[in-house]
């Protein structure tokens, strides 16, 4: 990953505070191919793992866990971190012309 300035670090971390941005940078950043565990800790770290555990009523460090690529959270969890961000986990049909098999 290229390495960023500062200031830019900053300014995504304000931005990411606010939960339609959020919601899109966690949309884009998944079409781009990144782990949900990595963008939530992201998104989570910039607006603050206490704050946001208060929010979800969620234990901090049962946060830390769900986002660490280590570990491997619940369905259930996942989805209760994405509802702040009108976000939730789901299934859908993938339009290819590979066949599995």
């Amino acid at each position: 990953m290229a390495r960023r300035s500062k200031d830019w670090n900053e300014a995504l971390a304000q931005d990411l505070k606010d939960k339609e941005f959020a919601k899109e940078f966690i949309l884009a950043s998944l079409d781009e191919g990144i782990d949900l565990q990595t963008v939530l800790g992201k998104v989570i770290r910039a607006y603050g793992v206490k704050e946001f555990s208060k929010k979800v009523r969620m234990a901090s460090s049962n946060i830390l866990r769900a986002i660490n690529r280590r570990h491997n959270p619940t369905q259930d969890t996942l989805n209760r971190l994405l509802k702040p961000f009108g976000l939730r986990l789901a299934v859908t049909e993938v339009n290819s012309d590979r066949e599995v098999g």
